[in-house]
């Protein structure tokens, strides 16, 4: 039976879609589109994580802390299987969490459908120690704020560096050696075993949730190219320029040519994917940094090396994203959504956060008063910190990147698995798909 809260569902959902669209009454501030919703201050508090086992237990903790402090009870759900299926279903009947954790591509989604509503960060009481590139996290195209910073991070390159000592090599710091350490740790028996059973390069390929686009824009991104840019307050398609044919085609010699990837990369998922490094079977990561804790436990921190992307012809540029607290659309509990939101960005959640063991919640923190170096004592986490700081950029604004990634991810396994295609004609058809996109979302030039 739903909750009560949804008596007036309906309406709430209409009056935040109001909002997105810029016009009508602003929310209340923080209100997460709850503003016009009756308050009851004892129907149930519910809160979603997407988590494992390992981080659930974190977040756990952290909520316990708060209930202690606030008095606020929390119901807990954390989620990671069909995560947004979940939330579609829950969204379809009316019954949305109160609030819920989850990446920065959700904000496109959740937007567009008004299952939230605008953030006035200036009432976020210790949103001011937010810096302002943790809070475009939570900006949508239209320059207003539905999500609330929690964490950020960026993609960083791992490396078996047993493995490279071993034979030689150097340290990647250009796409050319990269490729050459890929190719050496395939073809030169890294491990010593006498067995043609490693490989170089670690890929999450599936096209699911479009994690082969996820897994590739780095790549794009230092070879000059991009899915769309920006273009004022408009996007255009940039899927089919030189620059970005040149990356996936450098991409796709290590499927086709060199045949550096695992096996099954491109029904490969990230849970599946981690335990090809862990194991011994592949010798290059490219992933986050919420890796280091399981690795170190089930591989050895002595074995591996955290690097920043070696540099492709236009850079080192590299995906940088994280998680947002979203405040969903018609709970009656827009006290304790605040109270809670306001609670995890403040020094103290936050800390507790980094300090998951082995896998931490927050991985770089969005409260400029933690100190990485301080609380990880760790130069992986002070290397991410600086690739972050230098070299990190979030996917482009639209207000819904989702349909952009995933076709981008599509178009690439097929482009990988036939090892066939035409890159240039392939990508070329892709732009004219996007474009297509772009004018739906209404952000075409």
């Amino acid at each position: 039976m739903p909750r009560s809260r949804y008596a007036s569902a309906t309406a709430a959902l209409v009056a935040v879609g109001v909002v997105l669209a810029g016009c009508g009454s602003k929310p209340a501030a923080t209100s997460g589109g709850s503003a016009g919703v009756a308050q009851d201050p004892n129907a149930a508090f519910e809160v979603w994580t997407r988590s494992t086992e390992a981080t659930a237990k974190v977040y756990g903790k952290i909520f316990a802390d708060f209930s202690a402090k606030t008095g606020v009870r929390v119901d807990y759900k954390p989620v990671f299987a069909d995560f947004d299926k979940q939330i579609q279903q829950r969204a379809a009947s009316k019954d949305l969490p109160d609030l819920v954790v989850t990446d920065t591509g959700s904000l496109g989604v959740f937007t567009s459908q008004g299952l939230v509503g605008e953030v006035d960060k200036g009432s976020v009481a210790g949103g001011a120690d937010i810096g302002e590139r943790a809070w475009d996290n939570g900006k949508a195209s239209d320059g207003r704020y539905y999500a609330i910073p929690f964490s950020t991070q960026a993609m960083v390159t791992l490396v078996r560096k047993d493995w490279r000592e071993k034979l030689g090599k150097p340290v990647p710091r250009t796409w050319d050696e990269l490729a050459d350490l890929a190719t050496a740790f395939t073809k030169d028996d890294p491990d010593g075993n006498g067995q043609a059973d490693t490989y170089g390069m670690l890929v999450p390929g599936t096209t699911d949730r479009g994690y082969l686009g996820w897994w590739a824009s780095s790549f794009v991104w230092q070879g000059g190219g991009d899915v769309v840019k920006q273009d004022g307050d408009k996007f255009t398609v940039a899927v089919d320029s030189a620059e970005t044919v040149r990356s996936v085609e450098y991409l796709r010699k290590m499927f086709c040519d060199t045949k550096v990837v695992q096996p099954g990369a491109l029904t490969t998922g990230t849970n599946d994917a981690h335990a090809f490094f862990e194991t011994g079977k592949t010798g290059i990561y490219v992933t986050g940094p919420y890796m280091f804790g399981r690795f170190d436990k089930n591989l050895g921190k002595d074995k591996y090396e955290v690097i920043a992307a070696p540099k492709g012809p236009a850079g080192d540029t590299v995906l940088g994203e994280g998680e947002n607290i979203y405040l969903m659309a018609g709970s009656p509990r827009a006290d304790a959504q605040k109270q809670l939101a306001e609670y995890l960005i403040s020094a103290e959640a936050q800390r507790a956060g980094m300090k998951g063991d082995p896998t931490p919640v927050v991985r770089l923190p969005v409260n400029s008063k933690v100190d990485v170096d301080a609380v990880y004592d760790d130069p992986r986490w002070t290397t991410t910190a600086k690739v972050y700081a230098d070299s990190a950029r979030p996917f482009p604004s639209v207000p819904n990147f989702q349909p952009f990634r995933q076709q981008f991810s599509e178009t690439l396994n097929s482009l990988f698995a036939t090892c066939g295609g035409d890159v240039e004609g392939d990508l070329g058809k892709l732009a004219g798909n996007l474009e297509e996109e772009l004018r739906a979302q209404g952000m075409s030039k």
